[in-house]
């Protein structure tokens, strides 16, 4: 017989692997898939924290039938009304009629948003209470805007486990192994930055809040349990909490992105060259993306990462060229704070598109480096000297700002 799936002796894992999902909320590549993480504990109440997408669910119901058999489920926790982890609530609830929902205000009423027809055994928790299960003693701790405002976490002190919901969690499934220790993270690690640039960027300042009471607390753990990822041990969860602690902080490292948008070449032209200013001066890490070939959540990824930021765009019906557009109104919706930015572009009979990224910049409070420059038709030498030496300024306040 295949054996279940335990983190301790007394709690399982009865997560899926999504292999199937081309994009992750119809907008972000998966090319490791994703995991939608749930957990059973056993005890003389028997509790499951979180559910699965319900495209999952025949899976996920079979994988807890294997664990306790035709034993009721008599709490379920409820740390994220997301849909990827409550999409199964209904099914399990018909499945499960007597089991009591557990989560706070804020949970139900999303709940009921989803699911109006379960109304009775609801149990609200607030900050620091508690729930017995038997040996296990259950407390929540609240989280609010980590990603989403219902958001908590779910503390384990028998077993010193933490339920994180989201927090902590990346993009990629678990193969073969569930357990930081027993898998290759380095993938896992580049696609947190990832993971948080995309779903998480805009609550830098609450990711903050929560992992200044993470450290409050000092509460004793040895296993981090995210919605998405590996399990979380002293192995590797210290890289994890410093990825998190750093994007949320906005810190970047030193580097930059050359971001453009070419219709006939021209622009790219004037990229490649500034990049290569930045090279010449020293700068190691340089990240060029082609707005049109490269999915938003790579730039996004790259942009959390490094300091400068340079951005170029043909205009286009007297306008920003729109792909550009759209990643700006992405960092926008963000609120990415504290970067270095230069602007380019190029045109062939009415420059705008520069003139309407320099305010989108200042908006953003973002430091511009050098004179926001556009050249007309092909570049000739004398442009190519200006985008070299708008790298190389960039380059030159990247140093300053790293020695400081």
């Amino acid at each position: 017989m295949v054996p279940q799936i335990s983190i301790t002796d007394s709690i399982y894992y009865v997560g899926v692997n999504d292999r199937t999902k081309d994009l992750f909320e119809s907008l972000w590549p998966l090319p490791y898939g994703v995991s939608y993480n749930s957990y059973l504990i056993v005890d003389e109440k028997i509790t499951l924290v979180d559910t699965v997408d319900i495209c999952y669910s025949e899976q996920f119901f079979r994988q807890i039938e294997r664990v306790i058999g035709d034993k009721p489920i008599d709490y379920l926790i409820v740390n994220h009304m997301e849909p990827d982890h409550s999409g199964s609530i209904g099914m399990l609830k018909r499945r499960y009629p007597n089991m009591q929902v557990v989560g706070n205000k804020k949970t139900f009423s999303m709940l009921k948003s989803y699911y109006p027809d379960i109304t009775t055994d609801l149990v609200t928790v607030a900050e620091g209470d508690t729930i017995d299960t038997g040996h296990h003693k259950l407390t929540f701790v609240m989280a609010p805007m980590v990603h989403w405002p219902e958001v908590m976490f779910t503390y384990d002190s028998t077993d010193k486990v933490l339920f994180s919901a989201d927090a902590f969690g990346t993009f990629g499934t678990l193969d073969g192994h569930i357990i930081d220790s027993e898998l290759d993270l380095e993938h896992f690690y580049e696609e947190m930055y990832r993971y948080y640039a995309c779903i998480v960027g805009k609550y830098g300042s609450f990711v903050q809040k929560a992992l200044q009471k993470f450290q409050e607390l000092n509460l004793p753990i040895d296993k981090v349990c995210s919605t998405h990822g590996p399990i979380w041990t002293n192995f590797g969860f210290e890289r994890a909490y410093a990825i998190y602690d750093q994007l949320s902080r906005y810190a970047t490292e030193k580097g930059a992105v050359v971001l453009y948008g070419s219709m006939y070449g021209n622009t790219t032209v004037m990229a490649d060259t500034i990049a290569r200013g930045l090279g010449a001066a020293g700068i190691k890490n340089v990240v060029c993306h082609d707005v049109s070939r490269t999915n938003p959540s790579y730039i996004l990824r790259d942009l959390f990462r490094y300091r400068a930021f340079i951005v170029g765009s043909p205009t286009y019906s007297n306008e920003i060229y729109m792909p550009i557009l759209n990643i700006l109104n992405m960092i926008r919706l963000r609120e990415v704070k504290d970067h270095i930015c230069a602007v380019f572009g190029s045109c062939t009979w009415a420059g705008q598109a520069v003139r309407k990224i320099v305010p989108i910049m200042e908006e953003l409070k973002w430091e511009i480096v050098g004179e926001p420059l556009e050249q007309m038709g092909a570049p000739e030498e004398a442009d190519l000297k200006k985008a070299f030496e708008l790298g190389q300024a960039v380059a030159q306040r990247l140093n300053e700002l790293y020695q400081e």
